[in-house]
């Protein structure tokens, strides 16, 4: 935060800068002598009724009453990432989206209606990219008769922390009650480093389709129902890995796509039972030597932000965070 000459804090923005950048310092505890300060950073969603909404991020959302605010700038956008692939937020979101494609999908205006008998919010949500070519309270009404009529629940797929992502329409959508339930990262990295790691992957098997022992592993699968091997096979470039492990279920296995210069990692799970043995490692350099043979450099893939363990390990990899992304969905049925 600027500290100018008097050693007194400025505040430069105003409502005018909704969907800006900002940093900004406010009061967090008025009556404590000196005063208790906090920092956010982030994108200004809204500046109404003296309470201005900053969405940092990670989609997490900020509310501080104007009266607490000692100090705020505009911040330039989120600085071009030093290591792995330089890419855009839209080219990566459709590159995702073509790695777990729907069943059905139909579009509403720029955006895209998805569904596969609900297996997976990814392949059942509104890529919600671009606009939706009418205005949003109308856009949002068909969304909830397009999905009602195939018996599923409404959602929408929405990022942040990224230049180009929707932290005004996350705002928007939890203005009128659609609420976000998931939070979950996008990382990427180059794909070479993978290929590269000293891995037994003398164990892994790779297929371009996923058998019955493949699925029996795959904890999404239970009941299952026709669109999870049309979800699981539909793709530019797809290939399966498992580590055998005697007669049953793999003791691993993953799911690659590979789409021109990006190379997704999916479906990567480890029996319990085989974990601390280096198999989620050897499944991901399998797949990333793969990949590289069909020519792709970049590397993605997508974490729930809860899942440390897993998160080290695409640390160590060289995997870093790119943008966040979430599922809103009504807080009530209409």
């Amino acid at each position: 935060m600027e500290i100018i000459g008097g050693g007194l804090l400025e505040i430069r923005i105003n409502r005018s800068d909704v969907g800006k950048r900002v940093s900004v310092r406010a009061v967090t505890d008025p009556g404590t002598p000196g005063g208790k300060f906090t920092d956010t950073v982030g994108v200004l969603t809204s500046w109404t009724d003296g309470v201005l909404l900053i969405t940092r991020r990670d989609g997490t959302a900020v509310r501080i009453p104007e009266s607490r605010l000692v100090a705020g700038k505009i911040v330039p956008a989120a600085p071009a990432r030093r290591r792995g692939p330089a890419t855009s937020f839209d080219e990566l979101a459709r590159v995702t989206a073509r790695g777990w494609q729907p069943v059905e999908s139909e579009p509403l205006g720029d955006w895209e209606l998805r569904a596969a008998d609900g297996f997976t919010r990814r392949a059942n949500s509104v890529l919600a990219l671009g606009s939706p070519g009418m205005p949003l309270d109308e856009a949002l009404s068909r969304v909830r008769e397009w999905y009602a009529e195939r018996g599923l629940p409404p959602f929408v797929q929405t990022s942040t922390g990224a230049e180009g992502t929707h932290e005004l329409l996350c705002a928007e959508l939890e203005s009128r009650g659609w609420l976000p339930e998931t939070y979950a990262q996008v990382r990427i990295g180059g794909l070479a480093p993978v290929g590269d790691i000293d891995a037994d992957v003398a164990r892994v098997r790779l297929s371009r389709t996923c058998d019955e022992a493949w699925l029996s592993r795959y904890q999404r699968f239970g009941e299952g129902s026709p669109a999870v091997l049309k979800v699981l096979h539909n793709g530019p470039s797809v290939w399966f890995a498992s580590v055998p492990a005697g007669s049953g279920a793999p003791a691993a296995i993953g799911r690659c796509v590979v789409d021109g210069r990006w190379a997704g990692f999916m479906a990567v799970e480890v029996d319990p039972a085989y974990r601390r043995q280096g198999l989620a490692t050897a499944v991901m350099t399998a797949l990333a030597r793969r990949a590289l043979d069909e020519g792709a450099s970049a590397a993605w893939l997508q974490v729930e932000a809860g899942n440390s363990g897993a998160q080290a390990m695409y640390d160590a990899m060289g995997f870093a965070v790119h943008h966040h992304y979430h599922y809103h969905r009504p807080a009530e049925p209409s």
